[in-house]
């Protein structure tokens, strides 16, 4: 979902290598002397992939309805009293009181601000829009979607992109290519055989049994873009049994073994993985130690623990991609480890978009819900309380799961409001405390992985997702 959005729409402002925000559509900001109202200004030329320019209503509306779903957005719109447009080119945004991480917010990486026009951000934030009018560099090309198999972006010729360079998801994003496709290849095998033909330019994440081979060909390159890596996770349903039972989640997450995880979905090279029982992963500025405590990796306390819990045989339904080889095998570990406990659990395979689709669903699992599923996301992107969807606990109104937490959402604020560093880092070491012990999410490990691609592309950026900006042949 994130790479798509970088693709059709375009933010105010974007993160660059150094994670520090930098002016994208917008021109620049002015603040009022108490820090309650800010005034961005719009650069001039902007429009939509249809033709209508981009107006400050469009980006106060597409802002505001972020706000309602985002968890750092539901921070600021906690904190908005008004969001205003007194000209076409001027965004106002009237606090109740100074928002201090105003511009790390609007910049967010995981889950960005994005700007859409207003008659499709005035969609109630919990539907989906029923169509894809951004402003970025490419245009979503509907008619060439097939679901599971493949999407189309061509060039939007109308895009102007900035005068300085690219880096990560700031700077000038220049589209190179008329036309890029992504084709949706399940089995490894395949794909390898793609890049290796040249029928593909980049596969993103290959398999790690099929790097050496990709190594070994002169006509391919691999490297590692997302240096800070990506963390594994298991995220549990907490509406339906049997998952709404603390004491059934705790087991769960008791019964873990991260290398068991890893192994299967990374592979034997422990360069490219390593364990992290934490909701704060390594290298980012939270990371804390591990958590042994709560993530013993003990089989035989895990069944003490769910004997303990009233699990009565309700079943246990994992949604897990087969198109995701870093992803599927994840779930399959989780299946049999499932089963190593006593659960009565079911596997519902099928492709990634099937999975999307299906962990919206809050019904139980005999109408058509799920009790588990797995991801995988860029540690920078869940690195603090704002932004980590894996640590909020705004329940309905938060990420699939919906773990509901006053405290944790009592932290978040305490967080993003304290006076100093010291302050902040006691906020998120409770925090992430707090969501492990009450199974917010469990996490699995962290890993790097190896993008592969033609040589004769060049212009790839490092950053979290496989930017199209800068690309080009040659």
């Amino acid at each position: 979902t994130n790479n798509h959005g970088y693709y059709v729409f375009d933010m105010l402002y974007g993160a660059d290598e150094n994670l520090k925000p930098q002016p994208q559509m917008a021109e620049g900001h002015e603040v009022s002397a108490d820090g309650k109202t800010w005034r961005i200004k719009l650069r001039e030329g902007l429009s939509f992939h249809d033709g209508t320019p981009v107006k400050a209503v469009d980006c106060a509306a597409s802002l505001k309805r972020w706000t309602q779903r985002d968890p750092y957005g539901q921070l600021l719109g906690r904190a908005v009293e008004e969001w205003n447009a007194p000209d076409d080119r001027t965004v106002e945004i009237k606090l109740k009181r100074p928002f201090p991480m105003m511009l790390d917010c609007l910049a967010k990486s995981d889950q960005p601000p994005v700007i859409m026009p207003e008659r499709l951000a005035k969609t109630d934030a919990n539907t989906q829009v029923t169509e894809m009018m951004g402003s970025g560099p490419y245009k979503f090309v509907a008619s060439g979607y097939v679901s599971g198999s493949k999407v189309v972006y061509e060039k939007f010729e109308g895009y102007k992109p900035r005068s300085e360079p690219p880096s990560r998801n700031a700077g000038g994003k220049v589209a190179h290519f008329k036309r890029i496709e992504w084709n949706i290849l399940p089995d490894p095998a395949t794909s390898a055989a793609a890049l290796t033909t040249g029928e593909v330019d980049w596969w993103e994440r290959p398999l790690t049994d099929l790097q050496p081979m990709l190594a070994s060909n002169k006509d391919i390159k691999q490297e590692i873009i997302d240096k800070a890596g990506r963390g594994a996770i298991i995220r549990l349903n907490h509406l339906q049994a049997p998952f709404n039972n603390p004491k059934v989640r705790a087991a769960v997450r008791m019964a873990v073994k991260q290398e068991d995880y890893m192994r299967a979905a990374q592979g034997d090279d422990t360069t490219l993985w390593q364990t992290c029982r934490s909701l704060w992963w390594r290298g980012t500025p939270y990371y804390d130690g591990e958590q042994e405590d709560l993530m013993p990796q003990s089989l035989h306390k895990a069944k003490a623990a769910l004997k303990e819990s009233g699990y009565n045989g309700e079943k246990v339904v994992i949604i897990n991609p087969t198109d995701f080889p870093d992803i599927g095998p994840l779930g399959e570990v989780t299946f049999e480890l499932l089963k190593k406990l006593g659960m009565n659990v079911d596997m519902a395979a099928s492709d990634w978009g099937t999975v999307v689709q299906r962990r919206g669903s809050r019904e139980s699992t005999e109408k058509g819900g799920w009790s588990i599923f797995h991801t995988t996301g860029s540690a920078t992107s869940w690195g603090n309380p704002a932004m980590s969807t894996l640590v909020r606990g705004q329940g309905d109104k938060g990420w699939f799961g919906w773990w509901k937490s006053d405290a944790a959402e009592a932290l978040a604020e305490e967080w993003l409001y304290a006076p100093d560093e010291a302050a902040q880092r006691k906020s998120a070491k409770a925090l992430a405390r707090l969501a492990l012990e009450e199974v917010a999410t469990i996490p699995l490990g962290q890993f790097v992985s190896r993008t592969a691609y033609r040589k004769d592309m060049t212009g790839m950026l490092a950053g979290s997702a496989p930017y199209p900006w800068g690309l080009k042949r040659g």
